[in-house]
């Protein structure tokens, strides 16, 4: 298999295929992404640059032949900031690179049928929108696609919190609401992916929704990388950091005894891994990097 600059192909089981590609990454705060945890400890884990940020990847999952249709998990955050606010969060591509990665894979975002959203923050929903141009509003992209959301994070986001507002895209929300083409998740399963499950936390924000499609479940903030596989370790921007450690330690539990692989959308390295557990702590192990 020929290796592609911005896809890794995951695995193929019966006719679906599943492959990680990537959107614009980004340079955040590491205090920020380690909450109350210090830098002496969680500099162990990743490398910070000189401004005390770390990279983070913004990672989605395309399947293909999915319930006969091509799905994507997630859009990253996209190209839709202005130079400012690109700057602010270390957005450093000046492309759509999660366009550049679906061609890559022989599409377009009018190619994809479904796009299942974890959340609506903007470093996850982001990626819907057209690149930023001068003097240009920006547009929905994706137009042959269904979009689904969980019920109770489609009411967070048009009806947020002060602590989070900053996190949402305002008109993300009414576009998609305009487009006809929205989906409320309201349990584990939805009509137009019976083959997927779905599981839901409230720590980082209200019903974040986790998909399972064969085997890999996806870990949306909950765990954003392999650093955040610590139990106690949480980000600054969880809401509610206490509920997402107890989540986590049991999301961890049930998914280590289902034998699931775990997806990351913001690891700057890898994409995938099962979960080990020895003496009382998970780590990942078979780390899934690049397919070659």
């Amino acid at each position: 298999m020929q290796q592609a600059t911005h896809a890794e192909e995951l695995h193929t089981v019966k006719m679906t295929k599943l492959f990680s590609i990537m959107g614009n990454s980004q340079m955040l705060d590491g205090g920020a992404m380690f909450g109350n945890a210090p830098k002496a400890l969680w500099s162990r884990w990743i490398d910070v640059d000189e401004l005390n940020r770390v990279k983070i990847a913004c990672r989605c999952l395309l399947a293909k032949d999915l319930d006969g249709q091509t799905v994507l998990f997630e859009t990253g955050i996209g190209n839709f900031f202005e130079p400012k606010l690109k700057s602010r969060f270390g957005i450093n591509e000046p492309n759509h690179v999660l366009l550049d990665s679906l061609k890559e894979q022989g599409l377009s975002h009018e190619d994809i049928d479904v796009v299942v959203l974890s959340h609506l923050h903007f470093d996850h929903a982001g990626g819907l929108l057209s690149s930023w141009e001068l003097d240009k509003e920006a547009e929905l992209l994706f137009p042959n696609a269904q979009f689904l959301v969980s019920e109770k994070h489609w009411q967070r986001a048009t009806k947020p919190h002060a602590r989070d507002k900053a996190s949402f895209i305002p008109f993300l929300n009414d576009m998609l609401e305009k487009s006809g083409r929205l989906h409320i998740v309201t349990n584990s399963k939805h009509k137009i992916l019976p083959s997927v499950r779905f599981e839901f936390t409230n720590g980082h924000t209200p019903a974040m929704m986790h998909s399972i499609v064969d085997g890999i479940v996806f870990c949306a903030d909950l765990i954003p990388g392999k650093a955040w596989m610590h139990v106690p370790i949480s980000m600054g921007y969880d809401r509610f950091p206490e509920l997402l450690i107890d989540e986590k330690e049991a999301f961890l539990n049930r998914h280590f005894k289902a034998g699931h692989q775990l997806f990351f959308t913001h690891d700057p390295d890898i994409s995938a891994a099962s979960i080990g557990y020895e003496n009382g702590r998970y780590s990942t192990i078979n780390e899934i990097k690049k397919l070659n």
